[in-house]
């Protein structure tokens, strides 16, 4: 049994400049929620797998099926689309005649890898690989950190939901959809790639 894993108290109070309206909420962004617990849990495989594929879910995503069935044959990283409430939709790797050319995200920034948690998976050959890694305890650098700190390159990427075209797993909240108008904008720059498609059908 894995046991609970309580974020470090050092993380809990993120200092945030400027007490105006809406500075909790933003206090509550800065923390890195979810580190501890996906990190125990990285600490068990290490320990007692040797094989399999991990991937962190979480309780406020839907999940299709396939998803499940795709990803279990991963090699070393395998990535997918990911559809967001947000006004940009989705996170995704962008493919254009089959090859990797690019990431959408709503937050690109410096990141390396600018993926939803929700849109990889690792094999546990490829963690017992690299003993060391982990994820950092840093807001908005979760998912890119871990990668990271597997020493990987796009080239090891598995790109699966037939390239990148299909959305098995949704964020989803109790919210009112937003379409952005950023949609038909992004048909034409994405048209000859998956986020064309993607937008197509979503919209």
């Amino acid at each position: 049994m894995i046991p609970s894993a309580p974020m470090p108290e050092i993380y809990r109070n993120p200092a945030v400049t400027g007490k105006g309206k809406g500075w909790a909420k933003r206090a509550r962004r800065l923390l890195p929620r979810g580190v501890a617990n996906r990190m125990a849990g990285l600490d068990w495989v290490k320990q007692h797998a040797s094989s399999g594929v991990v991937y962190f879910a979480d309780d406020d995503n839907t999940y299709d099926t396939r998803l499940f069935e795709e990803m279990r044959y991963t090699k070393r990283v395998s990535m997918w689309p990911v559809g967001l409430m947000g006004s940009s939709g989705m996170s995704t790797p962008i493919i254009k005649e089959g090859k990797f050319v690019g990431w959408y995200d709503a937050y690109i920034a410096n990141r390396k890898f600018p993926v939803d948690m929700a849109g990889f998976a690792v094999s546990v050959e490829l963690i017992q690989q690299v003993p060391n890694a982990s994820m950092p305890f840093k807001a908005g650098r979760e998912e890119t950190g871990f990668l990271e700190s597997l020493k990987i390159s796009t080239a090891d990427i598995e790109f699966k939901a037939d390239n990148c075209s299909k959305i098995y797993v949704w964020h989803t909240q109790t919210v009112d959809i937003y379409v952005s108008p950023r949609f038909k904008f992004l048909q034409k720059k994405y048209k000859n790639t998956n986020v064309g498609i993607l937008v197509e059908s979503m919209a």
